[in-house]
């Protein structure tokens, strides 16, 4: 091989070198932070308890049906539908009592063989030091069991980062309406 040829293949190699390291520092997509430097102090365990009121029936209904399958009103289950609601969430289990927040999102009929709900939505709170605040639920809902365990995977505000699970007791069922109020305590882990 000649020097000039020796030289070449030095550059292309010199030159392919720079250009990968200068494309390796410019396509960084992630890096580690420090919690300190999002202003992230110390992780503390929070309970809240509220009442959660969904309103199927009447004139000015939190939760309605969006979409259901050809099937849906013929199983025991109603499996298919899917509900949208904007849920008032109260102190108390009346709900005259003070608005904490609403539970906003979509709950959905996922079994075929008990009354199971696929639930996705936000605690969004308007009362308080969590006012702005959202929690997001996503997990299965049997009505029927006397204690559901939903996670809690995620939040915003004063609960970013939030992590934990929240159990819905039912408080009161109306077979006739199908009103419901359901008191849940949520425990989670947040900054």
């Amino acid at each position: 091989m000649s020097f000039k040829s020796h030289r070449l293949i030095s550059i292309l190699l010199t030159i392919l070198f720079c250009s990968t390291l200068v494309a390796a520092k410019s396509n960084h997509f992630s890096r580690t932070l420090a919690p300190s430097s999002l202003g992230l102090k110390r992780e503390k365990l929070s309970h809240l308890h509220f009442y959660f009121h969904d309103i199927v029936s009447g004139r000015k209904p939190t939760a309605v049906r969006v979409a259901e399958s050809a099937m849906t009103n013929t199983s025991s289950t109603l499996f298919g539908m899917v509900v949208m609601m904007d849920d008032p969430l109260t102190r108390e289990p009346e709900l005259t009592s003070k608005l904490v927040g609403r539970a906003q999102g979509i709950y959905a009929s996922a079994s075929q063989s008990e009354t199971g709900l696929l639930m996705v939505l936000n605690f969004a709170f308007m009362e308080g030091k969590y006012n702005g605040s959202n929690l997001s639920v996503l997990g299965r809902n049997t009505v029927f069991s006397a204690v559901r365990e939903l996670p809690i995977v995620g939040g915003s505000g004063l609960f970013r980062f939030a992590r934990g699970y929240a159990q819905a007791r039912t408080h009161t069922f109306d077979l006739r309406t199908g009103d419901a109020v359901v008191e849940y305590n949520v425990y989670v882990y947040h900054y």
